[in-house]
């Protein structure tokens, strides 16, 4: 297979950093974006003839345009993009600060919007391209004290599920992953808790939030492994709209669809007893 020309957003740390360097360990060309360049500088010393290293910060629009362009510029084209670029903040829905939450969404979903608005014609143009998406467990199933980082990641997959039967027709593939618990510096140095905690949340919530955060370099997945499932999907034929990654999250999300099935048995009657008759 020929190399392809990768765009990914995030790569200081985590998911980011490993699937940048799984791309360049095949012999594929990256593009490597980081809000400060500098933290991925030793990637581009390691392959400086296979990277470009660039500043983006994804909420921010002129950054978006200027990387984007400096991208094909270098490489001509961008075959994959790979949005995952992201951060949580945990905290019960009444003790969530209006700003920080805006914040949340800022990055974890206005910002892949208008990246990948930025790409797509482009992908368009060329006749194809792939979307990677670095979502979460948390777009598949909300539980108590991460439920904002959890609608930031809904958001993301409605809005991917439908680009996906957008843009097939152009030959563009659309791939949102969602991994459970994995090294990575999310539940770390990277996760942001409310400042406005309510005492009532403390043993429901509050606890939760303790467990997560005592997980962090304990988690069961492996970012190395993951990071290689995402160069594998780039080279797909026909990569899967859905991906889970982990024995976790796949165990709990086939819970979650038991229980579904059995509430829309339970709700038959009610759900079909609204509908006109035949004869009316």
């Amino acid at each position: 297979m020929s190399a392809k020309i990768w765009f990914i957003t995030g790569c200081s740390t985590g998911f980011g950093r490993h699937i940048a360097l799984a791309a360049l360990a095949r012999g594929d060309n990256v593009v490597v974006t980081a809000r400060r360049p500098e933290t991925v500088a030793d990637i581009c010393e390691h392959y400086p003839s296979n990277t470009l290293a660039l500043a983006l910060d994804v909420t921010d629009a002129s950054q978006i345009e200027a990387s984007v362009s400096s991208a094909v510029d270098h490489f001509g084209a961008i075959d994959v993009l790979v949005n995952n670029a992201g951060y949580g903040y945990v905290g019960a829905i009444e003790e969530g600060e209006e700003a920080a939450v805006r914040q949340l969404f800022e990055t974890n979903f206005f910002g892949v919007l208008a990246l990948t608005k930025r790409v797509l014609p482009l992908m368009r143009q060329r006749g194809g391209g792939v979307i990677l998406n670095n979502s979460s467990q948390a777009g598949l199933m909300a539980n108590p004290g991460t439920g904002y980082y959890s609608a930031s990641k809904y958001a993301l997959e409605g809005l991917m599920e439908a680009l996906s039967k957008e843009v097939a027709p152009f030959g563009i593939q659309v791939c949102s992953i969602q991994p459970g618990a994995f090294r990575t510096d999310w539940s770390g140095r990277s996760m942001q808790r409310t400042q406005t905690p309510i005492d009532d949340y403390n043993e429901h919530v509050g606890s939760r939030l303790n467990m997560i955060g005592e997980m962090d370099g304990k988690q069961p997945g492996d970012p190395v492994r993951a990071a290689q499932v995402f160069v594998d999907l780039a080279h797909m034929d026909k990569p899967p709209a859905q991906l889970l990654l982990g024995a976790g999250v796949l165990a709990t999300y086939r819970d979650k669809l038991t229980e579904v099935r059995q509430s829309l048995d339970t709700w038959e009657a009610v759900t079909q007893g609204v509908d006109f008759g035949p004869d009316e």
